[in-house]
């Protein structure tokens, strides 16, 4: 005798974690998310269907097949991925779990999600991320977009966090992660070779704000 799971049937969907790089279309009229495994060369949008990875005519997830989207129980535990180095510079996503699911132990394995909320890496120099920039890769038609601060952005296309919501549609939420809440982040606690290196940094910033301001200026008066 096969012994069966239960079936469960929620009043609520269920909530979800998992990272992924957001990605612009390219003509920048879409947005959405890519995966960091398997299925990561499908993008897919806010609100979304799984489909078989290996091409298979099953609906996913089926239960003797790896295909269907993935997320954790707990948030700490998909906080706990962004700390690899391949990882760094993913999103976490807050997800409602729909449609049909297998449950494991640490986590889910389903066929419809919808992202509620994504929270973007601070920028490489650790201030909290404003802007969307272009990561210098992608997927065919889709390009990976990263956290930035408007300086560290320059004259890049950048694209502010509530008009990629706005592209992505569907009730999303972006948001930029406090540097001192995320892992991998730099300690707080700085030391002097530390503090004179962060200045010397400041300074090179001042310096080209400067230089940058007075070409203007020069240039405003022809």
């Amino acid at each position: 005798m096969r012994l069966r799971l239960p079936e469960e049937r929620p009043t609520e969907p269920p909530t979800g974690y998992k990272i992924a790089h957001p990605v612009l279309s390219q003509d920048g009229t879409r947005a959405g998310f890519t995966g960091v495994s398997l299925g990561a060369a499908l993008p897919y949008g806010v609100l979304d269907d799984a489909h078989c990875v290996y091409g298979r005519r099953h609906a996913a997830p089926h239960r003797r097949c790896d295909c269907g989207f993935h997320c954790v129980h707990e948030r700490a535990t998909a906080e706990a991925l962004l700390c690899t180095a391949e990882h760094r510079r993913a999103a976490l996503l807050e997800v409602a779990v729909l449609g049909a699911y297998i449950r494991f132990e640490r986590g889910f394995r389903y066929a419809r999600q919808r992202v509620r909320t994504a929270t973007v890496r601070p920028c490489g120099c650790g201030a909290r991320a404003s802007v969307l920039v272009d990561a210098g890769w992608g997927r065919p038609g889709w390009r990976v977009v990263e956290g930035a601060c408007a300086m560290c952005a320059g004259r890049r296309t950048a694209l502010r966090l509530t008009e990629f919501a706005r592209i992505a549609g569907e009730g999303l939420t972006v948001v930029g992660a406090p540097p001192d809440s995320v892992p991998g982040s730099p300690s707080q606690a700085l030391g002097v070779p530390e503090l004179i290196a962060e200045a010397a940094l400041l300074q090179a910033r001042l310096d080209l704000f400067q230089g940058e301001l007075a070409r203007l200026t020069e240039g405003g008066r022809d």
